[in-house]
């Protein structure tokens, strides 16, 4: 696709400005029209890059200073196409001077940019701007994709991402060993449990989902619902006694029981709260739950009396943030799904703070309460209570509605219940999640299907998976 085209490649002094130079040689090799602007000094140029530069020159490639923004300005006019070489991986520090220069007249020459490895100037680890980042169409990443290129806002710097094996062997990758994924179909997969032909609903597992106010019954109603889509052999909701009529009209297939109220909000009981609890395989709490004392103190006793994996959402979670040191009381139990609003709640971090460091973030919490994290968000992220952590590449735009967060809860609460991990179920549901927001996407229209509607989806998405294996 390069033939008809002029290539600018930008190639700075580093082991990308290498690549970048070993990528010119290659085009010119194929006689496409190549020119190198060189934003560094010949004789500043050291190990890879030096030896590439010298290549490049005995290939006879055209090699033009370009040190200050007007001079390669020039050269952006007269391309097609850029690559971008200027730095790499390797950056740690905020890019000032005329590098962040040669980085904006990219920018503004609104000219085509396959970066390779990292657009440059973006934290190939998070994902943020180290001040100011290319905006790439493409970019071709070496040997693994990196965090900072799959997450937001850098997967918006990369543009169309393609890895580049480089015959990294196997048994180095085992030495190094990862921490972070991106989540596959086949990730998703093996962690399906098998049913048996002899199964039941006694062998299926049973969800207990606690909350549904007054004004706020279809949250948990629609995470009721959800955990019931994915195959838990029982569901019961447990609200308000005097919300029951509307609680049980819904959905027939979901049973419900009673706790006791306050003009539609809960009232702590321990004894009510002990007898919902026995018999469960797994609890999901906060679903319009809403945030007094009473449903505070619902929330503790729930995390240190149930002895079944529990998922912490919406309310729950701002009840948790009042007082974190609740979750070491279901340590290794507890699954959380905060947006970043409420994740910043739990942290005592600001929003802006947490979007700009998410795995750190998350990977902090996620160690130190010794808990199952899902941050959500676009590429919502899973960590496992030691650090590891997934990221989900399905979801999009037309999934910021409400509902699809108390939908998400019930799936994963549904899948802990038949059995799985609480990583595991994390793993699963968000990616099925996302991919039931998908598939709706395409059959329906891109925005304005419902979280219910999700959830009706969501059978097929695991079914597909399935039959893919």
């Amino acid at each position: 696709r390069t033939q008809r085209r002029q290539v600018l490649v930008v190639a700075g002094k580093g082991n990308n400005g290498g690549d970048a130079m070993v990528c010119a040689r290659l085009l010119a090799t194929r006689r496409t029209p190549v020119t190198v602007a060189l934003a560094a000094r010949p004789e500043d140029l050291k190990g890879d890059a030096a030896r590439a530069y010298k290549e490049l020159r005995r290939a006879k490639v055209q090699v033009i200073p370009a040190v200050d923004p007007d001079a390669l300005r020039r050269l952006l006019h007269k391309c097609t196409l850029v690559v971008d070489g200027l730095l790499g991986t390797g950056l740690n520090a905020t890019v000032v001077g005329y590098i962040a220069d040669l980085i904006g007249a990219m920018n503004e020459s609104g000219k085509p940019v396959a970066a390779l490895d990292v657009p440059s100037g973006l934290d190939a680890n998070v994902g943020v701007p180290l001040g100011t980042a290319v905006h790439a169409q493409a970019t071709a990443t070496f040997g693994f994709a990196k965090l900072g290129l799959v997450t937001y806002p850098g997967r918006a710097f990369a543009g169309d991402l393609t890895v580049i094996d480089i015959g990294i062997p196997p048994e180095a990758v085992e030495r190094v060993q990862p921490r972070s994924w991106q989540i596959e179909p086949a990730d998703v997969r093996r962690r399906l449990l098998v049913r048996p032909p002899t199964a039941h609903k006694g062998t299926c597992g049973h969800v207990l989902v606690i909350g549904g106010t007054a004004g706020h019954t279809g949250a948990a109603l629609m995470a009721a619902e959800a955990a019931a889509r994915v195959g838990a052999g029982l569901t019961t909701l447990a609200g308000p006694a005097s919300l029951n009529a509307v609680l049980a009209a819904h959905i027939p297939e979901v049973m419900t029981a009673l706790l006791p109220d306050d003009q539609g909000r809960f009232r702590f009981d321990p004894a009510a709260v002990t007898t919902v609890l026995d018999g469960k395989t797994a609890v999901v709490i906060g679903p319009g739950m809403g945030t007094t004392e009473n449903a505070a103190l619902l929330v503790r006793f729930v995390l240190e009396k149930s002895n079944v994996p529990v998922v912490c959402d919406a309310d729950a979670l701002n009840c948790i943030a009042r007082s974190p040191e609740v979750l070491r009381l279901a340590s290794g139990r507890c699954v959380l799904t905060p947006h970043p609003g409420e994740m910043a709640r739990l942290t005592g971090l600001s929003t802006v703070d947490v979007l700009q460091r998410r795995p750190q973030v998350a990977r902090e919490f996620a160690t130190r309460n010794r808990c199952v994290l899902v941050l959500k968000g676009a590429t919502s992220l899973v960590v496992a209570e030691d650090g590891a952590l997934w990221v989900n590449p399905t979801g999009n735009p037309g999934m910021a509605s409400g509902g699809m967060g108390d939908v998400l809860a019930g799936v994963i609460g549904g899948l802990l219940a038949q059995g799985l991990r609480p990583i595991d179920a994390a793993i699963v549901g968000v990616f099925a999640h996302g991919a039931a927001g998908d598939s709706l996407a395409r059959q329906f229209a891109s925005v304005g299907y419902l979280a219910t509607e999700v959830a009706k989806q969501i059978p097929r998405e695991l079914d597909t998976l399935r039959v893919a294996g």
